[in-house]
């Protein structure tokens, strides 16, 4: 590892970031909708998962390739639809995102929602035409990332969560929410990256646990960057969890109480880490990147 890690992550996210738009401008989409997908995909972000992707194909391939880079994109342009329909207003109601105003304020509620429906659906599309990609790997990936994304994942944990607005959960009930919302598309931006890469049976099993408590530190540093962040850095108000009644890890445990917690999931994500061999790996400095970022 010859590049420090912020280096790593500026060089690995300009390179995502110019391949997702490109993938994107030379698709035959009607213009309107296409500004708007592309509006969202280029409106900031730390692209984080597909990084992590990146990092986890590497581990083990141990040379640069663009194998991943398919599997990465369609993962950002899922994460992107995520965001897209948590702002419309029957969901989170959000004007702003990362500082910017949201989809539905810059085109309208349906452009939006149609928008967030061609990133998924495009998604798919980008990886099953991967000319680097073997079937089996095809199968492989697009199986798990739908499971990742869907109501088994992603979209359980968003009406989990909505429900917990009006039924507060304890931390059990707010790590399920997470573990699905949060949690799954980092679980397969993880073991995806590792099974492009060679890794083994055991190591994948290893990492699915590893990926799991990464997606909780996660969490608790966004919940903690809610009640203490820089509103500047974050692109958000600071205390919107708060205002919107959620349940949180401050919330339930105090602002110490959910710092103990991270470290508690810290411990056990390197535990896995350590039994996948990946220590002083570029995923155990993303492990620390993770729970101490500042926005």
């Amino acid at each position: 590892m010859t590049e420090n890690l912020q280096t790593y992550i500026k060089n690995t996210k300009q390179l995502i970031e110019t391949e997702m738009i490109r993938a994107l401008q030379t698709a035959d989409i009607p213009q309107r909708l296409k500004q708007s997908m592309q509006y969202s995909l280029e409106a900031g972000g730390k692209r984080l998962r597909p990084i992590l992707l990146f990092a986890s194909y590497q581990a083990f391939a141990k040379q640069s390739s663009k194998k991943p880079m398919s599997t990465a994109i369609a993962l950002e342009m899922i994460h992107t639809y995520s965001l897209i329909h948590d702002d419309l207003p029957a969901m989170d109601d959000d004007d702003y995102r990362r500082g910017k105003p949201t989809n539905h304020k810059v085109f309208d509620e349906a452009t939006a929602i149609l928008a967030g429906d061609g990133l998924l659906t495009y998604a798919f599309e980008i990886i099953a035409n991967d000319s680097l990609l073997t079937s089996e790997e095809k199968v492989a990936v697009l199986g798990s990332l739908a499971k990742s994304s869907g109501p088994k994942g992603m979209v359980a944990g968003q009406i989990l969560d909505m429900a917990a607005e009006t039924n507060p959960v304890d931390i059990e009930g707010l790590e399920k929410i997470h573990t699905l919302k949060t949690g799954e598309l980092l679980v397969f931006a993880v073991t995806a990256g590792a099974l492009l890469g060679g890794a083994t049976e055991q190591q994948l099993n290893e990492l699915k646990s590893f990926a799991h408590f990464l997606g909780l530190i996660f969490q608790v540093q966004d919940d903690i960057l809610d009640q203490i962040g820089d509103e500047e850095k974050l692109g958000k108000p600071v205390g919107s969890d708060v205002d919107n009644d959620k349940s949180t890890y401050p919330s339930l445990l105090g602002l110490n109480g959910a710092i103990a917690k991270k470290d508690e999931y810290t411990k056990h994500a390197l535990h896995y880490l350590k039994q996948a061999n990946l220590e002083g790996s570029r995923i155990e400095q993303l492990t620390t990147y993770f729970g101490q970022r500042d926005r």
